[in-house]
């Protein structure tokens, strides 16, 4: 029977016991540090943002970061925070001088929100001023204090504002920083502010050309650009782009500063701007398509008062570039329909390679259509009779209840999809089944999506034929076998979104399904393992002798069992795109492209047969049962 429903139910929370138990209304997901949105990297970025806010208005051209192990250091020197409001600055949401718009004209933070959510989410956390040369300092452990300098000291260090934190395990269990993504948050910093260094434990990250460093350093050993990247600025607006070869669209984008990885109205503008100014520049009603196909572009924007879709800021909402002024629209149409024309209209020759692509993009486009049609055809005919396709009943692209939990299970051959098939959620997940390997699509157009019918049906399944706005599953899971042949197949598949549909990776939909390699058990005790690290602590813990047993493929594993493997326990490691751009195509051309000779070497250097293997383990069982008879 359900409690009753009365004024006892009915809490007020304080801001810092909200942050602390909705922490993802104000950081996003938490995460353990292995993607670059968990949380605490929101942090990290909440607590620049500030320093950044005070080099934009002109103040302090170096800012500091220290890491060391958990705890992050940031020291700006730029005027300090009031040592009189220290303390409101640190710990009483919606204060600051942000609200000011004298003070912080094109600020990333408005709210007064981040740096409080930082110091409601740390361990440790210290705040530390330097002003007109004296300086105030607060400790605080989980947004309570803990010490606090009742009077400014003297000092002689150089005004500005020192952050230390170390986010709490408590809210984001085990997790570790990545530098190398601090890195490319702090490169993206230094692009988007010119003139700035940041010294992250003594590497500097500056840049002198801004969007077009950007460009150039994300394009180093990938595609190669069409034509010299094409980079102007206004006051306020700043863009860089070019073509490649390539056949999707990528694009960077900012405000104030900020990466709005989600893109927002400033995008939407942007690649509306580009379209319209290129027609009118050529006299030519381009397709959008054909015309955005290969780009690859950056665009910084500032805007008063900015709103965001949410607290990390990641998609912008505002339609006005200032209060009580031109849409954000308008004014980046006008901006390209002025400049960029003019731009054209100076450079012929990087023009004329702009049309050249623009029309080999409508050629492929237009011979494409027949086979697409038959793809089309072809799909509708298999749809309904389509017996790889194990569908389920919650689709991401509808308003169903359980739409966000939708996932789509790629499975080796039919071994595999019969038992995640008997075993599955059927209300929200659905198995596709391989016909063994898949194709190789490194280096082929994107003609194999259409002639492929493996390929076809995958995509139609999806529904991501044209974007991903309609894409049917909230997860893509690659489940294959735990063998070298699970591997090559896991690595085709990678292969294909990343050459067709990089965006399916990019935002996050695409993970890694993790099944036990060994079920280790005894009379009363069964333990699935993951790694051999689990499976040796297992053994330990059923001693004497435990039954072991290897599972080489999914196959092997029952129904009764794969249902704890896909339910509330399942383990998934999201695919991620590398931060630049080259790495991936290094990565490609490596493993998937015809350098034959150069991958047996590898192989041959660190193959490690099965026997070697067999030997380590018989050796384990030997010492274990050795301890035991001791014991």
């Amino acid at each position: 029977m359900a409690a009753d429903y009365n004024e006892d139910h009915i809490r007020s929370l304080a801001p810092r016991e909200h942050i602390r138990l909705r922490p993802g209304m104000y950081i996003g997901k938490l995460g353990d540090g292995s993607s670059p949105d968990d949380g605490i990297y929101i942090l990290l970025k909440e607590v620049i943002d500030n320093a950044i806010d005070e080099f934009v208005m002109g103040h302090g051209k170096v800012i500091e970061i220290e890491l060391d192990d958990r705890r992050m250091r940031v020291r700006d020197y730029g005027r300090g925070i009031p040592l009189g409001k220290l303390m409101d600055c640190a710990s009483i949401i919606n204060t600051g001088a942000k609200y000011d718009s004298e003070a912080f004209k094109k600020s990333v933070g408005l709210n007064g929100v981040g740096i409080k959510a930082a110091n409601f989410l740390s361990s440790f956390f210290e705040i530390q001023a330097f002003r007109d040369q004296k300086t105030k300092a607060i400790e605080f452990a989980h947004g309570l204090v803990v010490e606090e300098m009742k009077k400014p000291h003297a000092s002689r260090e150089a005004s500005g504002t020192s952050v230390t934190f170390e986010p709490d395990a408590e809210i984001f269990g085990e997790y570790a920083w990545k530098k190398e993504y601090i890195e490319t948050m702090l490169r993206n910093y230094a692009y988007l502010n010119t003139g700035l260094t940041l010294d992250f434990n003594g590497k500097k990250f500056k840049s002198k050309d801004g969007l077009l460093d950007l460009l150039k350093e994300n394009l180093e050993g990938s595609e190669v650009p069409l034509y010299p990247i094409i980079h102007i600025s206004d006051y306020d607006i700043e863009v860089a782009f070019t073509h490649t070869e390539q056949s999707g669209e990528e694009y960077y984008s900012f405000v104030n500063g900020q990466n709005t990885t989600m893109g927002g109205t400033h995008l939407a503008a942007f690649r509306e701007g580009i379209v319209n100014t290129i027609r009118t520049h050529f006299k030519k009603q381009f397709d959008s398509s054909d015309i955005r196909s290969g780009i690859v572009a950056a665009i910084s924007i500032k805007v008063e008062e900015p709103v965001f879709e949410s607290q990390t800021k990641t998609k912008l909402g505002s339609s006005q570039i200032a209060p009580g002024g031109e849409t954000v629209r308008t004014f980046i149409g006008n901006f390209l329909g002025r400049h960029l024309d003019n731009w054209l209209h100076r450079n012929r020759e990087v023009a004329g390679s702009m049309a050249e692509k623009i029309q080999r993009s409508e050629r492929e486009r237009k011979e494409l259509k027949g086979i697409k049609k038959l793809a089309r055809d072809r799909a509708k005919q298999t749809k309904v009779h389509n017996k790889k396709l194990r569908d389920c009943r919650a689709h991401w692209n509808t308003s169903h209840k359980l739409a966000n939990e939708s996932t789509l299970f790629l499975t080796e051959g039919d071994s595999a999809s019969g038992s995640i098939t008997k075993a599955r959620d059927v209300d929200t997940q659905a198995v596709f089944s391989l016909r063994g390997k898949p194709l190789n699509c490194f280096g082929l157009t994107r003609k194999v999506c259409y002639q492929n019918e493996e390929f076809n049906l995958l995509q139609a399944a999806l529904n991501i034929e044209d974007s991903l706005d309609n894409l049917r599953y909230n997860k893509v899971v690659i489940a294959t076998d735990a063998d070298v042949d699970g591997m090559h197949i896991r690595l085709l598949l990678m292969t294909f979104f990343i050459r067709f549909f990089p965006d399916l990776i990019r935002d996050g939909h695409v993970y890694i399904l993790q099944t036990p390699l060994f079920r280790v058990r005894n009379k009363k005790t069964t333990r699935y393992c993951y790694t051999d690290e689990e499976r040796r602590a297992a053994l330990e813990e059923l001693k004497p002798n435990p039954e072991i047993t290897r599972f080489k493929g999914l196959g092997e594993i029952s129904p009764d069992e794969f249902k704890y493997f896909i339910g509330n326990d399942i383990r998934l490691d999201p695919v991620e795109m590398p931060p630049k751009p080259k790495v991936i195509e290094e990565l490609l051309t490596f493993y998937m492209g015809k350098n034959t000779p150069d991958r047996q070497e590898f192989i041959i250097k660190n193959l490690r047969v099965e026997s070697d293997l067999i030997e380590e383990e018989v050796n384990e069982r030997a010492e274990l049962e050795a301890t035991a008879d001791a014991a």
